[in-house]
């Protein structure tokens, strides 16, 4: 369905563009292989008065690569915490991919971000990718004091399939009840594994451009291998959502994931637990990378203001 039309005046060129080709075994190795032949630009923390460094934190499984942005202060108050999930639908995507908002994030907010280079799938199904997370929440808490971060501010999030892991993890602390999270920050996150499958094929206007439904089916499949579909690792499968950390969703009228992120807050809620939801009218998914257009402005400005509230920034 040719839904071009529906999308706001500044994204159409998005629609000229192709989506992810159809995804397979192989044309996924030949993306990450173009992707890995693309030199990312990184930006120059210490032009913003922040540290970034790469650190390995341990897991049971080995150790887990991260970024670690810090302010470059020596105050003696604690800042906020952040751990960062990158998306990639489970299967592309580093945190160097998300390094601009990153920097953005830690020079104007003046959090502390770790930023998780959590395994792959297919490689790497679950419980991989989840424990990768769950390491760095640990870490962040057990070091907290050294990072001179506020335990009782530490929130999680991130976009697409790390939205989606972002959830996951808030699902399993608080399931665990080792470590606390203050805030879930989740942009259009990736919380279903039925949304596209022939049972629940979904509104033909969404799921165009970008990420469609069989890229979605692969994903999930990749992802869950032959694991139980259920909560944690699919959201939106849990059977109880009281008790997790208050939320800020982001989605957009054209994504596929709009039905199923609605759905998510709406369970929140009624579930008791704070949740914000924003819908952005003619977007689709990876609308907010489109630079110099109104509506990513407008999201940027709405996720900066909600992550500061969300962590308490001051």
């Amino acid at each position: 369905m040719n839904t071009k039309y529906l999308l706001d005046a500044e994204l159409k060129p998005m629609a000229d563009n192709p989506s992810i080709p159809r995804l397979t075994d192989d044309v996924l190795k030949e993306l990450r292989k173009n992707i890995g032949a693309q030199r990312i630009e990184l930006g120059d923390p210490n032009a913003l008065g922040i540290g970034r460094e790469e650190i390995f934190v341990p897991s049971e499984s080995g150790l887990v690569r991260c970024l670690l942005y810090k302010p470059n202060n020596t105050s003696d108050v604690l800042s906020p915490g952040y751990v960062h999930v990158h998306g990639g639908g489970y299967l592309l995507g580093s945190p160097e991919g998300s390094d601009a908002n990153n920097l953005h994030l830690c020079a104007n907010l003046g959090i502390t971000i770790l930023s998780v280079d959590y395994r792959l799938a297919p490689e790497h199904p679950i419980p991989a990718p989840l424990d990768d997370c769950y390491a760095a929440l640990a870490w962040m808490h057990g070091n907290a004091l050294e990072l001179r971060v506020d335990p009782k501010r530490i929130g999680v999030g991130g976009e697409s399939a790390g939205g989606g892991l972002a959830a996951a993890l808030a699902l399993r602390a608080r399931d665990e009840g080792e470590y606390s999270i203050c805030w879930q920050q989740l942009t259009y996150p990736m919380l279903d594994d039925r949304t596209g499958d022939t049972e629940h094929p979904g509104d033909p206007l969404v799921g165009e451009f970008v990420w469609t439904r069989h890229s979605n089916q692969f994903g999930w499949d990749s992802y869950l291998g032959t694991a139980p579909r259920e909560a944690p690792q699919v959201p939106a499968r849990a059977k109880r959502l009281g008790g997790l950390p208050p939320a800020w969703i982001f989605t957009a009228t054209l994504d596929l994931f709009r039905d199923e992120n609605i759905n998510y807050a709406h369970r929140l809620m009624a579930a008791g637990v704070a949740c914000d939801l924003v819908v952005y009218a003619g977007a689709c998914h990876g609308f907010q990378l489109v630079e110099g257009t109104e509506i990513s402005r407008r999201y940027r400005e709405d996720f900066d203001k909600a992550l500061r509230r969300g962590l308490g920034c001051d």
